[in-house]
């Protein structure tokens, strides 16, 4: 994934595809679990098989996921997640834009609190896991240059980490990485 350039998602109709949370759903358990079908992920998440591969076409018209045609025969299809750097829009100035890409970020971040709390409550089970495991908190000083560089480098370093599920050596488990690098709001700050 290292040689991948950012898709900064800026067209309206693959944001309202992606801010769906259904597609979020399908797209987070295609990139955790690598490919499945539209029965195999509607049994996972409980859904209706017909929506299920509704929304997986959604998903594949707009570049986020693809048929996996060696696995695929006739009406059964395998699709997978595409590899690849999305980024929401910076500074979107179009109200609809910044409304999509605003509700796919509330989304992702959702997902992250209910994965670190779900971490958090069960981590005495997950022997070396948890071990290994960070959490940290910290801060400096940057210009705004400098925090988008910064940005830059960490994204870059997971990158070097990325391993699509079938890649992964045994003894591997999905790992959850969150990364939030923002000013400090000041305590006389209103905005």
């Amino acid at each position: 994934m290292s040689e991948l350039q950012p898709r900064v998602l800026s067209d309206i109709n693959a944001l309202k595809a992606l801010a769906h949370p259904l597609r979020q759903q399908l797209m987070t358990w295609l990139q955790c679990h690598g490919p499945a079908t539209s029965a195999d992920l509607a049994a996972e998440l409980g859904e209706d098989r017909g929506a299920t591969s509704y929304h997986l076409r959604q998903l594949a018209r707009f570049g986020f996921i693809e048929e996996e045609t060696d696995r695929s025969s006739g009406r059964r299809k395998y699709w997978r997640a595409i590899p690849q750097d999305v980024r929401l829009p910076r500074r979107p100035t179009e109200l609809d834009v910044a409304v999509a890409a605003e509700e796919i970020g509330r989304q992702w971040m959702e997902r992250a609190d209910r994965d670190l709390t779900a971490y958090l409550s069960n981590r005495g089970a997950l022997g070396e896991f948890a071990a290994s495991a960070i959490h940290s908190f910290g801060s400096t000083m940057l210009t705004a240059e400098e925090l988008a560089e910064f940005s830059e480098e960490y994204i870059a370093f997971l990158k070097r980490w990325h391993r699509e599920p079938g890649q992964a050596p045994p003894g591997s488990r999905h790992i959850s990485v969150m990364f939030h690098a923002f000013p400090t709001p000041d305590s006389g700050d209103e905005s």
